[in-house]
């Protein structure tokens, strides 16, 4: 199988935190590519918990539609702290992709001319309540960027021009040497992906 899309992670707890209470996950099929960032409520063990029960269920219905998958997502949780969730699926064979983010998940979509754009997240959280959201679907171009980012990326780090640059791997690294040092007052979470079709 030959990959069609890159994928680059940037992860650091807040600060004076052991654990990181976002939890992400990515995979590619013969058919589809999805990736899912989730941000537990609060930080910690009980915000952990909540992120990895939203991963778990994407990695058991990879094939699930994005409305599919975040209802199946608000259903486990119920009862428990929440979460805060972004989901991306790229469709191959229809050359289309799809994403929703619920909460303070951010996703922004780099075409192959440079135009970025920022989609506004659904209001709110999953914890077992019905809660309307949409799903955004649109053409893809041959080649193309996401970014997916967690609270403790903020609006100055998304100004950043390397952000842009169509190497995942280098914006990752670039982001990483550009935040050195700075106090993290959340989990921070930044994914860059490359569609290259």
């Amino acid at each position: 199988m030959s990959n069609k899309v890159e994928t680059a992670v940037f992860q650091k707890a807040k600060k004076d935190q052991y654990y990181c209470g976002d939890s992400y996950f990515y995979t590619e099929t013969d058919n589809e590519y999805i990736c899912v960032l989730a941000d537990g409520l609060g930080s910690g063990a009980f915000a952990k918990e909540s992120s990895e029960i939203v991963i778990s269920i994407i990695k058991e219905n990879i094939h699930a539609t994005v409305e599919q998958l975040i209802k199946k997502c608000n259903r486990q949780l119920s009862g428990k702290r929440g979460a805060v969730i972004g989901i991306l699926r790229i469709d191959f064979r229809t050359r289309q992709y799809s994403f929703s983010s619920i909460g303070n998940i951010g996703i922004i979509t780099i075409r192959n001319n440079g135009k970025k754009k920022r989609s506004i997240p659904n209001a709110g959280y999953l914890a077992g309540y019905h809660r309307p959201f949409k799903v955004v679907n649109d053409k893809i171009d041959a080649r193309m960027n996401f970014i997916l980012f967690s609270d403790g990326v903020t609006d100055n780090d998304l100004s950043q021009q390397f952000l842009l640059n169509p190497d995942v791997h280098q914006a990752v690294q670039t982001f990483a040497d550009y935040t050195e040092g700075q106090v993290r007052l959340d989990d921070t979470t930044l994914i860059a992906i490359k569609y290259d079709g």
